[in-house]
């Protein structure tokens, strides 16, 4: 398989099988749905349409994608919808960069309790943001922005954090004005990161006494009240780390840094460089050595027991708005805004075609691959699979059209 063509998705099909006859007793119902998924993508499984050419008369096929927010594949179109709405919604200010982040030892037991953790990590990261911004000794004002959680690190380790695009100010406390943060300066972080782990800390408390956590294998001790505080004092003394970098130069930067970061997954498909002999290569940045470029080579079982660490438990909202853009007062309050800045209402945001998530409605006419001349247009429909099929049913099947002997040794 040349490099070019590598993708998350080659290496379920290919290697699916033999990780889930390893490790599928322990995975949850939503990382089995995530393989399926990823394995069926722009394949016949799915349905899809013929294209033919007008001109040449040339015939392809084109599979409908699985939309799945775990795709390295399908994140594009959902990206460049949800930016569009952003875009209109950008104020003439500077923008800050904050990220929140769980230290190690409470980042372990986020493993058993996703929804419970990630949650309160959400929860803990924005009351923080408001409750500091609003002392008059610090900002006083009534601030919001906008919440991405991620849960990786550049090698696919476990690494929750929360990353916060901030506009430079926010309303007085009776509304009637706009109170700027003074120059590339938002909030103190050593504040921040107290308020924050303060808050996070005894918001652990009440989940444990609520009995909304659960302690297996190497925190089974921690079911245990004296063992719980004993670990909960040494969280306290351990550093809980907040960075918040320097503002953004325009509005072009932020929709550029959101590109980046809203619908990413935890590695993308252009960071993998082979799938050799059940060995998958991908490219990392190594921030504890001064951001060095290295590769990185896992077994195809460990790359994807670390991929599907990352899957949220379904339903799980990862990009969340809070105090004056949330979501239910978000466009009274940037006509507010707008009108406390003096500047003009924002023009409605443009749209951006995306892939139509209906089987029948085919993308844009693209051009044709062959000629070069003439365009490509739907000519039949292709009904997606009605016929269940179980995951490690279809996993085998895929296995055997995408063994090592045919595919790793073509690369």
């Amino acid at each position: 398989m040349s490099d070019a063509h590598v993708e998350v998705a080659d290496i379920v099909r290919r290697h699916g099988l033999a990780f889930l006859e390893s490790h599928g007793a322990v995975l949850s119902s939503e990382q089995q749905r995530v393989l399926k998924a990823l394995a069926n993508c722009r394949t016949a499984a799915l349905g899809g349409h013929v294209e033919a050419c007008d001109r040449c008369g040339h015939r392809q096929m084109a599979y409908n994608s699985c939309r799945n927010r775990h795709c390295p594949k399908c994140q594009a179109a959902a990206r460049a919808d949800w930016l569009s709405e952003r875009s209109a919604e950008l104020l003439p200010v500077p923008y800050f960069h904050v990220v929140f982040t769980l230290p190690e030892s409470v980042a372990a037991l986020a493993l058993q309790n996703p929804r419970v953790l990630y949650g309160l990590l959400f929860r803990a990261t924005i009351d923080t943001l408001r409750e500091v911004a609003a002392n008059p000794d610090r900002l006083g004002a009534q601030i919001g922005g906008l919440a991405v959680l991620h849960t990786w690190g550049q090698n696919l380790s476990h690494h929750p954090h929360v990353h916060c695009v901030i506009p430079g100010g926010g309303f007085s406390a009776d509304g009637k004005r706009w109170v700027a943060c003074r120059d590339n300066f938002f909030l103190p972080v050593r504040v921040l990161s107290r308020v924050f782990r303060g808050k996070f800390i005894a918001g652990l408390r009440r989940a444990r006494g609520n009995g909304q956590l659960k302690f297996l294998g190497a925190q089974a001790e921690l079911a245990k009240d004296i063992s719980f505080e004993r670990w909960l004092n040494h969280s306290v003394r351990t550093d809980w780390v907040v960075y918040a970098k320097a503002p953004f130069g325009g509005p072009e930067q932020v929709l550029k840094y959101l590109a980046r970061y809203t619908h990413r997954v935890a590695i993308s498909n252009q960071r993998l460089l082979s799938c050799v002999q059940g060995q998958v290569t991908f490219r990392w940045k190594d921030y504890a050595d001064g951001q060095a470029r290295k590769t990185m080579s896992l077994s195809a079982n460990e790359f994807l027991r670390r991929f599907l660490i990352h899957v949220l438990p379904r339903g799980f909202v990862k990009i969340r708005h809070f105090g004056f853009l949330a979501n239910r007062d978000r466009e009274a309050n940037l006509q507010l805004a707008r009108s406390l800045l003096h500047v003009s209402p924002a023009p409605p945001p443009a749209s951006i075609p995306t892939d139509s998530p209906a089987e029948s409605t085919p993308p844009a006419a693209a051009p044709c691959p062959a000629c070069h001349q003439g365009r490509l247009q739907a000519v039949e429909h292709l009904p997606r699979m009605t016929q269940p099929v179980s995951l490690s049913v279809m996993l085998a099947d895929l296995a055997r059209h995408y063994s090592d002997s045919t595919t790793d040794n073509s690369s």
